[in-house]
């Protein structure tokens, strides 16, 4: 789903995308000119591959997403909130669940196989 920032409004909007096998849920809203926050949780299920033997295995995804989304650069501090900055005036919320999903497969997944192994592997030094 995409939407022009300008046509966010100000008042708080239900928020219900699914991309593959995964959707965001909750509330978006402008609260300034150029910034849009969204509350929402991701949820479903996405492919993870093991960084010991390569197996793909199904991971439960249920995260908490607190973001704010900034037309353009975001000069301010926020720490709450995750920052994305948005081109071309445009939230893509697919592009903003596609990467979400993205920085969830780049984290480092043990397979329950090799879990089984603990330490007892070949280490390259």
């Amino acid at each position: 789903m995409k939407i022009e920032f300008k046509k966010v409004p100000q008042t708080t909007k239900e928020l219900v995308v699914e991309f593959n096998s995964v959707k965001i849920e909750g509330t978006f809203c402008k609260i300034s000119p150029s910034l849009v926050k969204v509350e929402a949780v991701l949820k479903g299920t996405t492919e993870i591959d093991c960084c010991r033997c390569g197996i793909t295995e199904i991971k439960e995804v249920d995260e908490e997403l607190n973001l704010l989304l900034s037309d353009g650069i975001y000069k301010g501090n926020e720490e709450e909130y995750l920052v994305i900055e948005v081109e071309n005036s445009l939230i893509d919320f697919d592009e903003i669940i596609n990467s979400e999903l993205n920085s969830i497969k780049s984290d480092y997944h043990i397979c329950k196989e090799c879990i089984k192994y603990g330490d007892n592997f070949e280490k390259e030094f």
